[in-house]
């Protein structure tokens, strides 16, 4: 066909076309229903009320516009056919644990193994009774990668090797990590070495280890593009031809639960890697990536890790999406220590669901002309282009520093409550019991974005706050349930005073609490709030808070949308201690 685009997608009705004036207006409408734009703002305004900015200071409008796709040019999409490789980590120290999680996950349906290592690990043992000509193993060993890779060598010698396996060597990455004591990429050249005999890859670079210290997503494509280009330069000085040399290397990234920005992501790391192999000189049809992605370990929380569950599925969704020819979905109790068979078991069917019963595998890019995602692939591209020319540049050093801005943006957004966190910041059960695991020292290596929050509920308040409920159930509720789980956030619980009509009822409830914190309306403020404040001071509270706007009422503290949380919930704790 032929034409413009908009005439192209044309909706096959008359009355159903729609212009972007339209749209505007409608959305305009809603918005000043909503307070969020005024009768002077111009119906236009939508786009920027509506537009939010991603921790790489990306702009993402509301809905995407043909406008987005002129003048781009997507190159580097996803070669995947078919389902993703379903992988699982193993990563038990006790060899016999390890090879019955192994052949449990095999025989559960998945695909691969991705195996944690150490220069003590029993590799033979570890795969006892796995075919390696069926089932590929990727190795991850970042203290001892030589000594892991000889070992899968000796177990693999005169046997059929799947070629997707990998010896995972990534000492760049291990000493980024903390994990080795120099950056030397040596030990990367001779895995690639024995790999090449065995007719499998070498090396892994795993971008993981910046999105694990709180890296952007284009800081995390910079480093993972900058380590990829330091092992292209060793290989090739070693002798390998640039072809070759690409062909030993596999790249890991997170996928989070914000699905489309990890859906661009996975895209703009392909087009970015095949820019870098066109200027190597690599052959055009060997400027290919192959991709591992991995739910991210700092998105999970260790309280209500159920809803881990939710945000693996979404990640994983990202990920297929995004042409990952590997997924890893790690079990939901992952950050509550090594996982059970249960979490387990729930990890690689998420893979199952999505691949055979959603059929979300069956196209090869379902993302691809998408305006939205097209036009966020194109500028996380760029944004990620210029961080990998920071990082040849400033190396580990400016990364860290760059990093530690993107963590400050976002803690202060996890601690506003603009990025909540569903079962920590918001909605907690201050009741709940966690599942009990034993340690993961694959969790030492990551600061999760919930551990501020985290740390509270782990050390609760030793008192409860009193809350002070004006009037009837239906006129208190909305105020006071929003008060009570901020509260509940930080490990404080509260005494509720139920329904009341008078100052006298309110202290007929209270107990002698320090903290008092009143919930009512604000009609309820105004009508008998101060004579509250002024009867509940008088029977002991120290320290009253407001749920709401304060206004002339003569309180310590308030509590609205919009506030500082975590700043709110230690200035309660003082109170309370």
């Amino acid at each position: 066909m032929t034409g413009p685009i908009e005439d192209r997608l044309a909706l096959a009705s008359e009355q159903d076309q729609h212009s972007a004036a339209d749209w505007e207006k409608i959305t305009a409408a809603v918005l000043r229903k909503s307070g969020r734009l005024t009768d002077e703002d111009a119906d236009a305004a939508v786009w920027t009320k509506l537009a939010r900015t991603t921790l790489d200071g990306i702009s993402v409008a509301p809905i995407g516009t043909p406008a987005d796709l002129e003048g781009l040019v997507t190159a580097g999409r996803p070669t995947r056919e078919g389902a993703w490789d379903i992988r699982s980590l193993v990563a038990d120290p006790d060899a016999k644990a390890a090879n019955e999680a192994v052949l449990a996950d095999l025989n559960g349906g998945v695909t691969s193994i991705w195996l944690s290592a150490g220069a003590d690990t029993d590799v033979a043992a570890t795969l006892a009774g796995v075919d390696l000509s069926i089932a590929p193993v990727v190795l991850d060993a970042p203290s001892a990668p030589l000594q892991a890779a000889q070992a899968f060598a000796a177990l693999a010698e005169g046997k059929a090797v799947h070629a997707d396996s990998n010896l995972g060597a990534d000492p760049l990455g291990a000493f980024a990590r903390g994990a080795a004591t120099e950056a030397d990429p040596a030990a990367a050249v001779e895995a690639a070495k024995i790999a090449q005999g065995l007719g499998i890859r070498g090396i892994v670079v795993d971008a993981t280890v910046a999105h694990d210290l709180g890296a952007s997503d284009a800081q995390e494509l910079g480093y993972g593009l900058g380590i990829g280009v330091a092992y292209l330069r060793a290989l090739t000085e070693a002798g390998f031809s640039v072809e070759d040399a690409a062909a030993q290397i596999e790249f890991r990234f997170a996928a989070t639960d914000e699905q489309f920005p990890t859906i661009a992501k996975f895209r703009a790391a392909r087009r970015l890697w095949a820019r870098v192999l066109e200027l190597s000189g690599a052959a055009e049809d060997a400027r290919t990536m192959r991709i591992h992605g991995v739910t991210s370990r700092p998105m999970f929380s260790k309280y209500d890790p159920y809803v881990n569950m939710l945000r693996g599925t979404v990640a994983a969704f990202a990920a297929g999406v995004g042409g990952a020819e590997s997924v890893t979905v790690l079990p939901f109790d992952s950050a509550n220590g090594r996982p059970d068979a249960f979490g387990r078991r729930i990890a690689r069917n998420t893979s199952h669901l999505l691949i055979d019963e959603s059929h979300v595998a069956k196209v090869a890019d379902p993302a691809g002309g998408s305006y939205a995602v097209e036009k966020l692939t194109d500028d996380l591209a760029i944004k990620a282009w210029d961080e990998l020319g920071r990082f040849e540049t400033d190396g580990l050093a400016g990364l860290s520093e760059r990093v530690g801005a993107v963590i400050a943006n976002r803690e202060s957004l996890i601690a506003k409550r603009r990025r909540p966190l569903t079962g920590v910041s918001e909605f907690p059960n201050l009741a709940e019991e966690l599942p009990q695991r034993a340690a993961d020292p694959l969790n030492d290596r990551v600061r999760r974005y919930a551990a501020s929050f985290e740390a509270l509920r782990d050390e609760p308040a030793t008192s409860p706050v009193f809350l002070a409920t004006l009037g009837p159930v239906a006129q208190h509720t909305a105020r006071a349930t929003f008060i009570s789980n901020l509260f509940a956030a930080g490990g404080v619980a509260v005494d509720v005073a139920g329904a009341t009509a008078s100052a006298d009822d309110l202290v007929k409830a209270y107990a002698g609490q320090k903290v008092v914190a009143l919930a009512g309306t604000d009609a309820t403020y105004a009508e008998w709030g101060a004579a509250a404040i002024e009867a509940l001071r008088g029977a002991g509270a120290s320290y009253v808070i407001l749920a709401g706007k304060p206004g002339d009422l003569a309180v310590d503290d308030s509590a609205a949308m919009g506030l500082d949380a975590l700043a709110f919930l230690n200035r309660t704790r003082e109170a309370l201690a």
